[in-house]
């Protein structure tokens, strides 16, 4: 693999930094985001481009306001919501989504420099979760590394991966609506939300699953493929689930019905208690491919980046 330098570009506000390679910026990680309590605040990647610049995430879409590319989240957190919007209440009118006053935010401490590798690099970040009680609940450190930028194959990859640990002085319990009684709707932690044009596109995953059938299974990767408006061809997305510390497996909540998703979750129908002083270890990696590929092309690319 012929590797591409990355490099990192802060911005003077100290609000968002830039990710760039072979003259594209793949991908604006804002740390200080500008956004309405309501929509929960939280440090998200977007916009986020394959190598040749295409579009391969959306913000604020009019359907959910408070997605917005890739972040990190958490949807039922002991009454609060980390997630954004209404929160999920079984029984309650309609759908059961009810608007509360429980949206919490994830709070930028502090970076720690760290050096280039191979071609690539990292950010290490350290973040307060703090509640609607205003109390922080939960001390994250986060890394971000960007890698394996290869303009020959249309491809660069991003492995997120985060300690989260109870500062609180009560467990934390951790789940998501279908912990809460909504079938078929376990999204939680790190949640990507594809372009508009992507509703609908393949989806294709490990184990031989394809389409809204992927949802809530638990292979290594999911991938959506999907075609751009306004720009010629299409691009691909592969997630990998990754690593937990929690005894509770990783489940993909992903779609393309509705809209386009990937969200390897940490709690989609178990919950997790979090005790005081206790951290919980997620290890998780994107690949962005400037290209569709179906299942006998992205097999091998999957073996080739598996975690």
């Amino acid at each position: 693999m012929s590797d591409t330098h990355i490099h990192i570009d802060h911005d003077a506000a100290g609000s968002q930094f830039v990710v760039s390679a072979a003259g594209t910026e793949l991908a604006t990680y804002v740390y200080r985001p500008d956004t309405p309590l309501e929509e929960s605040p939280k440090p998200y990647l977007y916009p986020l481009r394959t190598l040749s610049g295409a579009p391969v995430g959306v913000y604020r879409p009019w359907d959910h306001r408070w997605h917005k590319g890739l972040q990190m989240t958490w949807s039922h957190l002991s009454g609060d919501n980390f997630w954004g919007g209404p929160t999920f209440e079984q029984g309650a009118p309609g759908h059961g989504y009810v608007w509360r006053e429980n949206h919490g935010r994830q709070v930028h401490r502090a970076f720690e420099p760290q050096d280039p590798v191979g071609g690539g690099v990292s950010v290490v970040q350290s973040l307060d979760w703090v509640s609607s009680s205003d109390e922080v609940w939960i001390d994250e450190t986060r890394t971000l590394r960007f890698h394996s930028a290869d303009t020959a194959d249309g491809v660069w990859a991003l492995d997120f991966t985060t300690a989260l640990t109870n500062v609180h002085r009560e467990p934390l319990e951790m789940g998501s609506p279908t912990t809460h009684g909504r079938p078929g709707a376990g999204y939680t932690g790190l949640f990507w939300r594809g372009p508009r044009a992507w509703t609908g596109a393949d989806i294709i995953a490990d184990g031989g699953h394809e389409g809204d059938a992927v949802m809530g299974t638990r292979g290594a990767w999911a991938a959506i493929s999907g075609e751009h408006d306004e720009l010629d061809g299409g691009a691909t997305v592969l997630a990998y689930a990754g690593t937990t510390s929690a005894s509770t497996p990783l489940t993909w909540f992903a779609r393309s019905s509705a809209f386009a998703c990937l969200n390897p979750s940490p709690a989609f129908d178990t919950e997790i208690k979090l005790e005081p002083g206790k951290t919980l270890h997620l290890t998780h990696r994107f690949v962005f491919l400037d290209r569709m590929v179906g299942r006998h092309e992205l097999e091998p690319i999957a073996r080739r980046f598996a975690l």
